[in-house]
């Protein structure tokens, strides 16, 4: 039997499943907070990527208050090679991002109960970094959300 208890500290994970242009490489960059993910945390995330990737990038997002805050933020900072574009409001079938979400809290991380929130962020962390060597799960996330490579 496992005990567990409300607990009000928590993590939150930003993530993007990205694809090259050349459609050979799918990539699973994440970042994790010891908050609610906030404007800032998005704009950085996004900001990050970009450097990491040295190409413009086509950004899309789901319609979440804090995502349509971070694109007028990073209008607004006028960074280069960004092009944005949403994805249908309460679609999240179409969001390869949600199926690396399902795909870590479900399956790999399905019945964990940590002792404390450092022990989560170590076992969420490994989880995250486990498609990186496994291409044809990376591109079951890109088929589960109908979305053609």
């Amino acid at each position: 039997m496992q005990r567990a208890w409300d607990r009000h500290d928590r993590l939150s994970v930003i993530a993007a499943v990205t694809l090259s242009p050349q459609r050979q490489q799918i990539r699973t960059p994440f970042a994790i907070r010891s908050r609610n993910i906030a404007t800032t945390d998005v704009v950085n995330f996004v900001k990050k990527l970009r450097r990491q990737l040295r190409r413009p990038l086509i950004v899309i997002l789901d319609r979440w208050s804090v995502h349509r805050a971070a694109v007028k933020r990073l209008q607004a900072d006028s960074v280069s090679g960004l092009e944005f574009a949403w994805l249908p409001a309460y679609a999240p079938e179409l969001n390869p991002v949600e199926s690396l979400w399902g795909w870590s809290k479900y399956s790999d991380l399905a019945n964990y109960v940590p002792d404390d929130t450092p022990r989560l962020q170590a076992v969420v962390r490994r989880s995250l970094w486990k498609p990186r060597r496994r291409s044809q799960l990376k591109r079951s996330f890109f088929h589960a959300s109908k979305l053609r490579l």
